[in-house]
């Protein structure tokens, strides 16, 4: 029996996947394009995108709409029929400009945390693009739901539920991350309950994100009642990774203890592989040495590192000099694979657990 596939409006999957959004160029166009070929989404992450523009250090906001508009083209070149999605963070000063760029590319959906993203239908007026915010609670989810139908008459295409065992910038404070008692499980359920009383005309999917690894999660949530997951961290160890090598061998390499909730300049605990770089941080500020004013609440003059420069370092291999964002289970990853040979793994397992599931239901009844 096949998983269940994931709806989100006209857009419709073979498998309930939709690949993570992870920057600064870690989910490119060749991850997104792998992705949607073998019938997930295939998300590009617009956060600093043109860094390899030639004019990037003189002109970032230029490159990175430039940077953009070519990713976006080769990624629907290379999968015609495959659903394109980008991830947009509210926390970028180039927002509005990231998200009309991949509305003018007419990408399938743009999937936006990293704050609320209670401005986006404004910005989407008019085209078909699906919209679908990032939350960590289901208060988060009630706000930006009665707030689009208050001022857009509105509502999200579909819901991510970011756990706090996800990689990069998480949307927790740093006390609930310490006591542990946020699970992703009780989150989501949280939030379908949340959907659900608010009585919208149409369904909205919700998708459970963070810490997913095996095909026994996927299933776990759709038992759960999400409509499908969100995993980043499993598709940094394939060929088809826009990452640099050294980035895919710092995962494969990682253990457990390695695995660290960081303060980013951002303002929001994340979690990173506690590197030569992150230990350096912790003893001393590396002042930048510009400001790509890349982030609207970042002040170049206190933060503890450009946020920038460290990704960009780890995307293009100086893992010691950069940032290495991972979620909790990125110490489990041991190989490369094709992206291919990835989701038949999970898919094979989760089919597996879904038809004894199917199966049990039934003799219960």
């Amino acid at each position: 029996m096949k998983l269940p596939p994931l709806i989100i409006g006209n857009l419709k999957t073979t498998i309930p996947i939709i690949q993570g959004g992870m920057g600064v160029g870690i989910s490119g166009y060749r991850l997104a394009q792998a992705v949607a070929n073998e019938g997930g989404i295939g998300v590009i992450s617009t956060v600093q995108i043109g860094y390899r523009e030639p004019d990037f250090e003189t002109n970032t906001k230029e490159a990175n709409i430039r940077a953009l508009r070519k990713e976006i083209r080769k990624a629907r070149k290379l999968s015609p029929k495959g659903i394109i999605g980008v991830n947009i963070m509210v926390a970028i000063s180039d927002y509005e400009d990231m998200v009309k760029t991949s509305i003018e590319e007419k990408v399938d959906i743009i999937i936006s945390g990293a704050g609320l993203p209670l401005s986006l239908p404004r910005l989407a007026v008019g085209s078909d693009v699906k919209l679908a915010p990032i939350v960590s609670s289901g208060k988060a989810a009630s706000i930006i739901i009665r707030s689009w139908i208050k001022r857009y008459n509105r509502i999200p295409d579909a819901i991510v539920v970011e756990g706090p065992e996800a990689g990069g910038h998480l949307g927790f404070h740093l006390e609930q991350l310490k006591e542990g008692k946020e699970h992703l499980d009780d989150i989501v359920c949280d939030v379908i309950k949340t959907v659900n009383s608010l009585k919208c005309e149409k369904n909205i999917p919700v998708i459970a994100a963070g810490g997913i690894y095996t095909g026994g999660d996927i299933v776990r949530f759709l038992r759960l009642g999400a409509s499908g997951v969100q995993m980043g961290s499993r598709f940094v160890a394939t060929e088809e990774c826009d990452a640099h090598i050294n980035f895919k061998r710092a995962y494969i390499n990682s253990r457990k203890e390695d695995i660290k909730i960081i303060k980013s300049p951002v303002g929001l605990p994340g979690r990173a592989l506690r590197n030569k770089f992150i230990q350096e941080v912790e003893k001393n500020r590396i002042v930048p040495c510009k400001c790509y004013n890349c982030l609207k609440k970042c002040d170049p003059n206190k933060t503890p590192y450009c946020i920038s420069e460290a990704l960009i370092n780890s995307v293009r291999g100086k893992i010691e000099k950069g940032l290495v964002f991972v979620g909790s289970n990125a110490y489990r990853i041991d190989k490369i694979v094709k992206v291919k040979e990835l989701i038949g793994e999970l898919i094979t397992e989760a089919e597996d657990l879904y038809v004894n599931d199917k199966a049990v239901n039934l003799l219960k009844w």
